[in-house]
């Protein structure tokens, strides 16, 4: 299955895509310098949580989805050169509305937990009409 959203994404800072089935996504975020927060290189978590997002979107695969709120959790530290691992899945859809859960995981330890909300649109959210 192909992505029908977020196509102009960049992949670098976001991850790249690795599974996407209905209701379900897998993204891989190879870390590196440019999200160092600091000289021990401690991955900054907003692009953790980026790919999160992105790992969610692509589980809703709707080219007008966008998120609504997010409850997460940071677990672990992630460093750079590490590779995080998004698994994101559609645990309920209700109309426009769709809870979807994303773990993320550096080898066999989890970093990241959350369920995003999202919502389907029925335009682009920036389009005037």
């Amino acid at each position: 299955m192909r992505s029908n959203t977020h196509l102009g994404i960049n992949t670098n800072l976001c991850g790249c895509p690795v599974q996407i089935e209905p209701g379900v996504a897998k993204v891989e975020l190879q870390t590196s310098d440019v999200m160092s927060a600091d000289d021990a290189g401690l991955v900054h978590g907003g692009f953790v949580f980026g790919a999160a997002d992105y790992a969610a979107m692509l589980a809703v695969n709707d080219p007008y989805v966008v998120l609504g709120a997010a409850e997460c959790r940071f677990l672990a530290p992630v460093r750079v050169g590490e590779r995080v691992a998004l698994s994101a899945s559609v645990i309920e859809a209700k109309g426009k509305k769709h809870l979807v859960n994303v773990e993320g995981t550096v080898d066999d330890r989890t970093v990241f937990t959350a369920t995003f909300t999202t919502f389907v649109l029925e335009k682009h959210v920036l389009s005037d009409t």
